[in-house]
């Protein structure tokens, strides 16, 4: 299913944009269109996201996405512009090592220069024991290194985000996870920025933030300052969407007022954006 000239190797790009210190901000998307609004308004790198998609389809989110559809909707972001993909890939959609590896050679297929693979359980949010969640990075690690071409494994330590483990466990499994092969290191939500800190400090690989919750108010000034080296959005531009068109659709059906629609984005400026380079 490759949805690119096999000559080309978004990898290599992608892998240049993770420094430490010095973050570029990974825009999660969930279809051509706001691909190619974000890489007309200047986005380095996107993503998918796999709540953005699920919503997309009218599902809920957590393990409601099947593997074909995820890699069928990622090729469809490779072809949208010329900017690498990175896939939010869940748990890799399977719980043993093996098939986090086969999603790692089917990603690399459809043309993206890398994934992310969760320690989590969809859709219970139940963390893998630590071993076998080692075991999982150091399959998908050792599938990634034997492709033809680069490709950039996010190892995820979910647990602080989930309730499952601490900071301390989150450590732990993130130094495991970068001896097994990873090439960026991801526990989203630490407790405080001071946590994210010794997250970023407890490797020289680059370590992804999520700019949600309280996160969201820090500049990227700030992540920078962390040590972050790569920030991305998860599905918050999706549900900020998804804020507009409830916001105008209480006004609109419940009071027959169209006035939240009088201002909004001339179809001119998003014909434009629309043009692929």
């Amino acid at each position: 299913m490759s949805s690119q000239n096999p000559r080309h190797d978004p990898g290599p790009a992608f892998r240049a944009l993770h420094r430490p210190g010095n973050p570029f901000i990974l825009v999660n998307v969930w279809d051509q269109g706001s691909a190619r609004m974000m890489a007309a308004m200047g986005a380095e790198a996107l993503g998918t996201s796999s709540v953005a998609h699920a919503f997309t389809l009218g599902r809920r989110d957590r393990g409601t996405i099947h593997r074909d559809e995820a890699l069928a909707h990622a090729a469809s972001l490779v072809a949208a512009t010329g900017l690498p993909v990175s896939g939010d890939f869940e748990n890799g959609f399977g719980d043993d090592p093996d098939t986090c590896a086969e999603t790692v050679r089917l990603a690399a297929e459809a043309g993206l220069a890398g994934i992310s693979i969760e320690d989590t359980r969809p859709p219970a949010k139940t963390s893998y024991d630590f071993d076998l969640a080692v075991e999982r990075i150091k399959a998908a690690a050792a599938a990634a290194r034997a492709l033809k071409r680069d490709f950039v494994l996010v190892a995820r330590a979910d647990g602080i985000l989930t309730g499952n483990y601490d900071i301390d466990e989150a450590l732990k499994r993130l130094k495991a996870f970068d001896q097994a092969g990873a090439d960026c290191l991801y526990a989203p939500m630490p407790k405080t920025p001071e946590d994210l800190r010794c997250i970023c400090q407890s490797s020289e690989k680059p370590v992804n933030a999520l700019a949600a919750g309280p996160y969201a108010k820090l500049p990227r000034t700030e992540f920078a300052r962390l040590g972050v080296g790569r920030i991305s959005i998860g599905g918050a531009l999706a549900r900020k969407t998804h804020q507009i068109i409830h916001e105008a659709g209480k006004a609109m059906l419940d009071r027959g007022d169209f006035s939240t629609m009088a201002s909004s984005l001339p179809a001119a400026t998003i014909d434009d954006m629309m043009q692929k380079d």
